[in-house]
């Protein structure tokens, strides 16, 4: 360490009892043994429900990861409606709701639809007092049946399209003037449709 020019003189401090502010990890193998009891505890008190409750597949967020494809927060109301789930019926059989979330893509839709038809198909549900099913508990037949806790595993993400040649009809296309036309009809519909409304009005009042 050096000192030049006209500089401040370093009041380096070096006698701070550094051992006592080092973070040791001597704990991490009674930890992994702590998680992995936990586990056994929360599985026996589920007794036969699944470990994990059933969320979306949803693409990650940026340009970066949205090759990827990993579990959301919730369903959304379209796709349960779809699937035919109640709101209210999938907050009892697992199935996580996010009444906040909106479908951008039928492709992503028809996936989480499929998703939660594959989950119901499976899904056993033992009624509450043995000698009293009610309407949505399963049959006799399928309570005897096994029973298991994997979870629906995610879907594989399809390959990328291989490389090709821009067509012409491609070329000519023109993205932002389409997205600006579109906006544009949707913000004058209404008025639009008044003003024919009243043409017609006019029209039928003259005829008269």
């Amino acid at each position: 360490m050096g000192f030049a020019h006209n500089n401040v003189l370093h009041a380096n401090h070096f006698r701070k009892d550094w051992q006592s502010r080092v973070r040791t990890w001597f704990d991490q193998p009674g930890r992994k043994l702590r998680r992995r009891n936990a586990r056994k505890a929360k599985a026996a008190t589920l007794g036969v429900r699944p470990l994990s409750l059933l969320r979306p597949a949803v693409r990650a967020q940026t340009v970066r990861y949205n090759r990827k494809v990993r579990e959301g927060r919730g369903f959304t109301l379209a796709e349960l409606k779809e699937a035919g789930i109640g709101r209210k019926e999938a907050r009892g059989v697992g199935v996580v709701v996010d009444h906040r979330r909106r479908n951008l893509s039928e492709e992503g839709k028809k996936v989480n639809v499929e998703r939660l038809k594959a989950y119901k198909a499976r899904l056993i549900v033992f009624p509450r007092k043995a000698g009293k099913p009610k309407t949505g508990d399963s049959s006799a037949d399928d309570l005897k049946a096994a029973t298991t806790r994997a979870a629906v595993p995610l879907p594989i993400v399809a390959s990328a399209e291989a490389p090709r040649k821009i067509t012409a009809e491609e070329r000519e296309f023109e993205a932002f003037r389409t997205l600006r036309t579109a906006r544009a009809s949707q913000r004058h519909e209404g008025a639009r449709k008044a003003r024919a409304q009243k043409k017609e009005e006019e029209e039928a009042a003259k005829k008269k």
